[in-house]
């Protein structure tokens, strides 16, 4: 295969124009709705996920925090709807783009940052200064603390970026590999593509969990200034 790589991670356009808008708008529509007093078994079940995991990130917080719920929940959903669809064949994923992933990671890292100044600027500062520091350290342990604030958006945006790229790559590797092996051994043919279904298995995992760890970061950052 003469394919570039890299190319499913090129951002698709249509007619010169970008359509990654369309594809991040394009999750939400999937979402079932129900007019109905009596719900379905499907938004029975969506329901029952939706409150298993907003009470389990929001156990640990204040009235203050609480009000993130929302936010957060609607977070876990993108998230892990776009990590799936982006595992359908000749699919787009939006979260393998460094720049997407920090436009959503700067304004929640930011805005849990400035709520904790604000409400309690005392306990913000003493982060940057652990009690029993001796004073010789205190200008480099401040300069460490500070450059570990500001670098959390970062990894947030990295660890989920390089997991879901690092996942689509291995599976655009064997598959090359399955379709190639197919025209040469079909015994080894068989092994490579049951290696694939266990691999799409696992990227169907690491798609969930990484929606779950990107939400519970940021819930855990937002805990740490309200």
């Amino acid at each position: 295969m003469n394919e570039n790589l890299f190319a499913s991670f090129i951002a698709p356009t249509i007619l010169g124009l970008p359509a990654a808008v369309l594809i991040i708008l394009f999750p939400p529509l999937l979402i079932p709705t129900s007019k109905y007093l009596i719900n379905n078994r499907l938004i029975t079940t969506q329901q029952w996920l939706i409150k298993l995991t907003s009470k389990q990130m929001m156990t640990m917080h204040n009235t203050k925090g609480r009000t993130w719920s929302l936010m957060l929940v609607s977070l876990i959903i993108f998230i892990a709807t776009t990590n799936l669809l982006g595992l359908l064949p000749h699919s787009f994923t939006p979260t393998t783009q460094l720049s997407m992933n920090l436009a959503m990671a700067i304004p929640l890292w930011a805005g849990a940052v400035i709520m904790g100044f604000r409400s309690k600027i005392k306990n913000a500062l003493a982060h940057f200064l652990p009690q029993g520091t001796p004073t010789p350290l205190i200008p480099m342990l401040v300069i460490i603390e500070t450059i570990s604030l500001l670098i959390q958006p970062m990894a947030l945006a990295v660890r989920l970026t390089a997991n879901i790229t690092a996942g689509h790559l291995l599976m655009h590797l064997i598959g090359s590999a399955t379709l190639t092996m197919s025209t040469i051994n079909l015994p080894s043919t068989l092994i490579i593509f049951t290696i694939l279904i266990l691999l799409t298995i696992l990227e169907i995992a690491v798609a969930l969990i990484q929606a779950y760890v990107f939400t519970l970061l940021v819930s855990l950052y937002l805990h740490d200034n309200t």
